[in-house]
């Protein structure tokens, strides 16, 4: 197999990146110290001393770094760049001094118009089991930005514990650096840049593993989501990815949560932009797990649903789609068991006040 993408050897991109995020997350941590870029604890939360953000930084300078020494310059490379730094612009901002999410929102809208337009990353026809959807230019663009957005928010969304958002990202990383390797497609720019940012959120990820000694903070979270959705479209623009389902199926937990966020809050009359505290990773923590078991069980999962599609790249579809029934039926039997959709403790509480009631009629009857 070939290891060498622009001449470069792969472990090497990656040993690079990594060490320089490593370094530069104690030296970012003084700086979010000193700027008073703290994540202070509150109900909602689950650390409950302050914490310094600002960690997506050092994730941020290790790509740029990766990007001059094993990177080309190119047009849609640029859009990216440009996109990129809107959003830390904006993510430095709100871990510093709390940004409106609207605003946020209008931010992510124009890097991902930028990236689309000006980078031509967009949508022609989307493949989904076999099935194929055409866009003409600008329905296919339209989609594209949505992409983009919807990605980039939920990462965000999961980043609310210990190593959660870094651990997935990387899952992510490595499956499209191995597919795009199995494929011997290593040429396309999805690749070189997944292999830079694998080792730029490693490196952050050592600092970042329960228990944290910086978290990324939205200048983190919104950047690794955007790129995330970027290397998504790019490898399906360059057929890295032969269907679109196979980078949707490798973010099936921050996918599946931010669903479930929306539904539980509609349910409950709630604006779905409200924060609360019964996302997938709150509810393993209500099942008693402590944070790092409650981590290495998202990544186990996460990692099962990126075996589904390295098999399904492999054109082994029987058995991505056993592996897939088996992990939706897991996840469903999750949903109903815990309270990420319904509040059962409050249910609960209703049956026995009812029972109770009951109990006092009988004995007023009875007397």
């Amino acid at each position: 197999m070939n290891l060498v993408v622009n001449e470069h050897n792969v472990f090497v991109i990656v040993i690079v990146t990594l060490l320089t995020s490593l370094i530069l997350v104690p030296i970012i941590k003084k700086v979010a110290i000193h700027v008073n870029a703290m994540d202070e604890p509150n109900a909602r939360k689950i650390h409950k001393v302050p914490m310094p953000r600002l960690g997506g930084l050092a994730i941020y300078l290790a790509f740029l770094l990766g990007y001059m020494l094993y990177g080309e310059v190119s047009t849609q490379m640029l859009s990216i760049l440009i996109g990129g730094f809107l959003l830390i612009l904006v993510g430095f901002i709100d871990d510093i001094k709390s940004v409106p999410a609207r605003y946020k929102l209008v931010v992510q809208i124009i890097a991902a118009t930028i990236v689309v337009l000006y980078g031509d990353l967009s949508f022609s026809e989307v493949s989904v089991f076999g099935y194929k959807i055409y866009f003409n230019e600008f329905w296919g663009s339209l989609a594209s930005i949505v992409f983009i957005v919807a990605i980039t928010n939920a990462i965000n969304l999961i980043d609310g514990m210990d190593g959660l958002a870094a651990g997935i990202s990387s899952i992510y990383f490595l499956t499209i650096a191995i597919i795009a390797f199995i494929l011997n497609r290593i040429g396309g720019l999805d690749v070189i840049i997944s292999l830079i940012m694998l080792g730029a959120t490693l490196g952050f990820l050592v600092h970042n593993f329960p228990p944290a000694k910086i978290f990324m903070g939205d200048s983190g979270s919104l950047f690794l989501g955007f790129m995330i959705s970027v290397i998504a479209l790019l490898g399906y623009k360059v057929t890295t990815f032969t269907s679109l389902i196979v980078p949707i199926v490798i973010l099936a937990i921050p996918i599946f949560d931010t669903i479930f966020a929306i539904l539980r809050r509609l349910l409950k009359g709630q604006n779905i932009g409200v924060a609360d505290k019964e996302h997938f990773h709150h509810q393993l923590l209500k099942m008693r797990y402590s944070q790092t078991k409650s981590i290495l069980i998202i990544y186990a999962i996460d990692i099962a649903f990126a075996a589904v599609s390295i098999f399904y790249i492999l054109g082994d579809n029987q058995v991505a789609i056993a592996i897939y029934i088996v992990l939706m039926i897991l996840l469903l039997f999750v949903v109903l068991k815990t309270d990420i959709l319904f509040d059962h403790s409050k249910k609960k509480i209703s049956v026995s006040k009812i029972s109770e009631k009951n109990k006092k009629i009988r004995k007023v009857k009875k007397k």
